[in-house]
């Protein structure tokens, strides 16, 4: 997530703009995790339309990380070409697109590549309403990324419960998918006008250094000198490389839950259709709650407690449901695990924005595009082990994602702001 401090680059706003645009840029969150949702309870019912195993099933979705892994390191310049508002937009319209041809594919291989496109959209998306949180947050000059990330959460409860019931009513994943793709479309264009207007803030003559972000090195400088910066440099490295680690952490379980939760309830439980997509909302639902109260907890505790606090829930939760298995225990336990992941994301890239010795904006964007290979990784692995053992063997990389947050948790801060 982007940094809480106000560099020199923003850009004010009117007095009374600042709410509009904070408003505006949380629907853009709100219809973010509300398109993709609308799909995932109708993932049992396409998996047996096209006669697909666990395995091809989990190379069909991981195509949807793999097209946001390739896309991903566009986003900056289309950004830097269009303004993040706009390309915020337009990738909202493309997703929803995406997603209405997944939910209509008539083979695995056009299933793939609805998927593959509306990943490529979506990143292009997250990276654009991210970076207009930025601007705004820079007004605000406080956190307000835990909360814009909440509201994700909310439209990712509502698509759930709007897919859920749409494979209730058995109503058609085309009529269904176009309702959702043309409201939350429609939502968006409307909120276009009251976002940021103008250019996006010229962070480049905020550092001056190397082309790769890093002070040009003292020619000067004696060999003991240079030995230092090469140590520090590694270190900096490696503390970005356990941030990367941890937010793939955040993005495993929250993979879990959207790819295999409704499927596990269904086929392994035994689950009714519509019960079934509740393992994904109990989720999104307790990482709402997680965000919500995110922004308070880690300006008390610091990011470093709240992180090792949410990798014990996850993992107990989660693997207490796993050893138990019942449909109501797994729904508590998916709630656990989202409740435990609910400020990885946020704290990892707010770290990584802050490493010294980077340019603004290098940090972030580096942790946003690598976490993506937790999406792109997780859909073959889990499908794997359930054809190998069982789907609740697969899942048992949620409570391990709890574990490697306890294992890296000290590089991040113990303390971020002082108590008021």
């Amino acid at each position: 997530m982007p940094s809480t401090t106000a560099p020199s680059a923003a850009v004010a706003a009117p007095p009374g703009r600042n709410g509009k645009a904070r408003a505006a840029v949380a629907i853009l969150f709100l219809t973010n995790g509300a398109l993709f949702a609308n799909l995932l309870p109708r993932y049992p019912a396409i998996m047996a339309d096209l006669g697909l195993s666990n395995a091809q099933f989990g190379l069909a979705v991981a195509a949807f990380p793999l097209g946001a892994l390739l896309a991903g390191l566009a986003a900056g310049v289309l950004i830097r070409r269009f303004r993040s508002s706009r390309v915020a937009v337009a990738g909202t319209i493309l997703t929803s697109l995406g997603i209405l041809c997944a939910g209509m594919a008539p083979s695995w291989a056009l299933l793939a590549a609805a998927l593959f496109f509306a990943g490529a959209m979506d990143a292009v998306t997250d990276v654009a309403q991210n970076a207009h949180g930025l601007r705004v947050q820079r007004l605000y000059q406080r956190s307000i990324i835990n909360s814009l990330h909440a509201v994700w959460s909310i439209g990712a409860v509502l698509g759930g419960l709007m897919g859920a019931a749409a494979a209730g009513l058995n109503l058609a994943p085309g009529i269904h998918l176009s309702i959702s793709a043309a409201l939350f479309a429609t939502l968006t264009l409307c909120c276009y006008r009251f976002l940021l207007p103008g250019p996006e803030p010229d962070d480049d003559g905020a550092a001056a250094g190397a082309a790769d972000g890093t002070a040009a090195p003292d020619t000067g400088s004696s060999a003991a000198a240079r030995g230092a910066a090469s140590r520090g440099a590694a270190a900096k490295y490696g503390v970005l490389a356990a941030l990367v680690l941890i937010a793939t952490a955040g993005a495993l379980v929250e993979d879990a839950g959207s790819s295999w939760s409704a499927i596990y309830l269904s086929d392994t439980l035994g689950a009714a259709t519509t019960v079934a997509g509740l393992g994904f909302v109990a989720l999104t639902g307790a990482q709402f709650i997680g965000r919500l109260l995110g922004d308070r907890l880690v300006d008390r505790f610091g990011q470093r407690t709240v992180a090792r606090a949410g990798g014990i829930i996850a993992a107990v939760g989660m693997g207490t449901a796993l050893v138990f298995p019942s449909i109501p225990g797994t729904i508590l336990g998916f709630a656990a695990a989202g409740l435990g992941v609910a400020t990885l994301v946020p704290a990892a890239m707010h770290a990584a924005d802050e490493l010294p010795g980077l340019r603004p904006g290098t940090g972030l964007t580096m942790v946003s595009w690598l976490m993506r290979v937790g999406f792109l990784v997780s859909p073959p692995v889990v499908g794997a082990i359930a054809d190998a053992a069982s789907l609740r063997a697969g899942l048992f990389v949620v409570p391990l994602a709890g574990v490697l947050v306890l294992a890296l948790s000290a590089v991040l801060a113990n303390r971020t702001a002082a108590v008021t």
